[in-house]
């Protein structure tokens, strides 16, 4: 390794919490114990600002400038967690910016660290597991974006933030006016005892010079300000992506700055066999090439004419053994069912004893690999020069693309930067560091700041997408038409397992692949078993060996493995002659909070009972602590599919930015329809059949009708809303299609684009 969510207390956080965190554990090693724990902020801080705390400054003027540990890709976090900040501070929001943070154990992610490195080990350790995961997490600085973890990682750590400045602020006008500092607050920027009054602008100096209490007091509901949490107030990140000032890695430029596009072989590559270097060089402001092992580059003084010189340098590559074809696929995963490194994830009652001499329900599923297809393809600017590195690039793991930088470059971690940029988009794509490092291997040839640039070709054909997946499903019907016993078995590659190889051990991707091919991973059938109280249950991960690198994705196994139970639950409500909604609504014991958002969502949408000819489907899926229920209408014309309407009805407990959740939401079923329809990769000879945009079966504006997104009130912790919109989206759609055809839809992409 290289080395770099709870609900909140009603009380108050003890400082010794807020500055050391983690515990104490039976049977731990104890030579962690002497490891330091009280990890101080590096953040820049300008001769106006004063520091308060790690996620939190504020300078002469009154501005709060907010800390954001988390990339931006468009989910809205850099204005998610100011303001959770700033409504706990009693901030102007007018006055409140953003920063991004840099790599420090401070914003560690241990939630999403716990999904990557957990073992079985951990279940079984009595919490010590736990926080083992913790402290190597921080300890090792991983911060990570994804899986819908930014509000459930740190909103806390924002509230005790806010709370801190609070605190601080009051003492030092407490200190002016000679009064207790408990009898000051925080509203909208102006701190007053209720009959004198300052700008914290005016206090900032002052305040950093105060000591926090043993207890620190969290804002109360009545306290008498404006509070911002819960309201929908604007976006900080909007009005420079309106007006083009935001900068993503394609937008930095550098003086005396060369432009690189790439390209790399099919999957399976070995080496670069040869180029046309004669013909590249003819190209107009072309300046010259970079080569490795299994990539080359070309720079010019613009992008078009670098692309364009990679084009005529027309290299040919060599791979290891045959090239990857979709029927190899679909092959490996179906011989990964007879294989011996099949495992239980999860097991309730007895499936062998309800299944025998019964009559038993089978179905089967496949799903292709899925393309990520983010807006803006992978780039990263970089400059080396006198041993040291810069790269501005998006990270999804800044700590280990730093440390990916510098071992490339064979330089010291502390001589690279990374400069945290956002992106457009990434669903996953960018847990990958490859192009920071390209860039900077480029740069450090050239002599010269580079940004590379992978045209939409590339992006395509280097992509590591979502894993295929093969499903066989049986079921058990009874009298009164419920379901007595269900065994699911999933034949997929291990993702997280190769991701997590990728880049946090430096793994190559195909030596990644084949390490994991055999282990068997939660992670893979994440989402099984669904939340339906099925008395005798059984889900089997039988890992596949599919020779192609694949990686996270929106909705990560919930996309595919939803798809399996709802599909699932369609035939046997069909079978057992019962009305959709009312089957699932009889296997929902105890999930009150599911079945209120399923028959809300019938109820808005003019649910007629999933007759044929109705066009509708229904799906509901629970996951990162929220629930939903989909429910589509659609029809076909001339062979075309479109939603004529999509109802959602989520659970997300309480969101500090409900329109935030809404647009979240909105987005993940327009994701989770691209997928349904579209985002397929058909392997030929070792690359995708298709790289335009246009071949992908993707929706466009005419093919989606009304979208309604209602969320539930609620008092609940904030679930994650990033990904939940994505998985019962498929499910709907084949529900809905089936109304239409006469005819079950068992695998993703339900209509294969030509």
């Amino acid at each position: 390794m290289r080395r770099a969510s709870e609900h909140p207390r009603a009380k108050g956080i003890s400082r010794r919490s807020l500055l050391v965190g983690g515990g104490a554990a039976a049977g731990l090693v104890v030579a962690w114990g002497l490891w330091p724990r009280d990890y101080q902020p590096n953040l820049a801080v300008a001769g106006d600002e004063r520091l308060i705390n790690g996620f939190l400054k504020v300078d002469n003027a009154g501005q709060i400038i907010v800390v954001v540990p988390q990339l931006e890709m468009g989910q809205g976090v850099s204005t998610i967690l100011p303001q959770i900040v700033a409504d706990e501070l009693g901030a102007d929001w007018r006055m409140v910016a953003v920063q991004g943070a840099p790599i420090n154990p401070i914003y560690t992610n241990t939630l999403l660290s716990k999904e990557f490195i957990s073992r079985d080990w951990v279940r079984h350790a009595e919490g010590a597991g736990d926080w083992a995961i913790r402290e190597y997490a921080t300890r090792n600085a991983m911060m990570l974006t994804g899986g819908a973890t930014s509000v459930r990682m740190f909103a806390q750590s924002c509230r005790e933030a806010g709370a801190a400045a609070r605190v601080l602020l009051c003492k030092a006008a407490a200190a002016r006016w000679g009064v207790e500092w408990e009898q000051c607050r925080i509203t909208r920027g102006i701190v007053t005892d209720g009959q004198r009054r300052l700008k914290i602008g005016e206090l900032a100096a002052e305040a950093v010079g105060f000591a926090l209490p043993d207890e620190l007091p969290l804002r109360a509901d009545d306290d008498g300000g404006e509070r911002l949490g819960g309201r929908d107030i604007p976006r900080l990140d909007t009005p420079s992506k309106v007006d083009g000032s935001y900068n993503f890695a394609g937008d930095i430029r550098l003086p005396g700055m060369l432009y690189a596009s790439i390209r790399q072989g099919p999957v399976g590559t070995v080496r670069l066999k040869s180029l046309n270097e004669a013909a590249a060089k003819k190209v107009q402001g072309f300046k010259r090439i970079v080569k490795q092992e299994t990539w080359v580059a070309a720079l010019a003084t613009n992008w078009w004419a670098a692309n364009k010189a990679l084009d005529l340098l027309d290299p040919v590559f060599e791979v290891e053994s045959s090239l990857l074809e979709s029927a190899a696929i679909s092959k490996a995963l179906d011989a990964a069912f007879e294989s011996d490194h099949a495992r239980t994830i999860f097991a309730r009652g007895d499936v062998t004893a309800s299944f025998t001499g019964a009559q038993i329900i089978r179905a089967d599923f496949t799903v292709a690999p899925a393309l990520h297809l983010a807006i803006e393809p992978p780039a990263a600017t970089a400059r080396v020069a006198d041993g040291r590195a810069e790269v501005w690039a998006a990270s999804q793991a800044p700590a280990f693309c730093r440390a990916a930088v510098a071992e490339a470059l064979g330089m010291d971690e502390a001589n690279v930067v990374l400069y945290p940029i956002g992106a457009g988009g990434s669903f996953g794509r960018r847990y990958d560091h490859d192009t920071a490092v390209q860039a900077a291997l480029i740069a450090r040839e050239a002599g010269a700041p580079v940004q590379l640039c992978t045209s939409r070709l590339e992006d395509v054909a280097s992509d590591r997408p979502r894993p295929p997946a093969h499903a066989r499903t049986w079921a058990k019907l009874v009298a009164g038409g419920k379901v007595e016993a269900m065994q699911i078995k999933v034949a997929t590659p291990s993702a997280n397992r190769e991701v997590w190889s990728r880049i946090a051990h430096g793994t190559a991707p195909m030596e990644a692949a084949r390490e994991h091919a055999g282990r068997a991973d939660a992670a893979a059938v994440s989402g099984l078993p669904s939340p339906y109280a099925i008395p005798h249950i059984t889900v089997d991960h039988y890992p596949a060996d599919i020779r192609l690198p694949v990686g996270r994705w929106r909705g990560n196994a919930d996309s595919y493995t939803c798809f399996f139970t709802e599909c699932l639950m369609d035939e046997l409500a069909h079978r057992a002659g019962v009305e959709p909604m009312s089957f699932r609504l009889q296997h929902l014991s105890g999930q009150t909070r599911l079945a209120r958002c399923l028959t809300i969502a019938t109820a808005m949408g003019g649910w007629q009972g999933g007759i044929m000819g109705s066009g509708q489907g229904i799906a509901i899926h629970a996951m990162d602590g929220g629930f939903i229920a989909v429910l589509i209408e659609a029809e076909m014309t001339s062979g075309a599919l479109r939603a004529k309407r999509i109802v959602a009805v989520a659970d997300l407990g309480a969101q500090p930015h409900p329109d935030i959740a809404r647009q979240q939401i909105e987005g993940g079923l327009i994701f989770g329809l691209a997928a349904a329809t579209g985002c397929a990769a058909q392997y030929k000879r070792g690359m995708p059949a298709r790289a335009n945009m246009g071949r992908f079966g993707l929706p466009v504006l005419g093919d989606i009708g009304e979208v309604t997104v209602e969320l539930m009130p609620s008092e609940a912790a904030p679930a994650g809303v990033g990904q939940i919109g994505v998985p019962a989206v498929a499910p709907a759609l084949a529900g809905a299609l089936f109304t239409i055809t006469g005819r079950r839809h068992r695998a993703l992409p339900l209509l294969n684009p030509e």
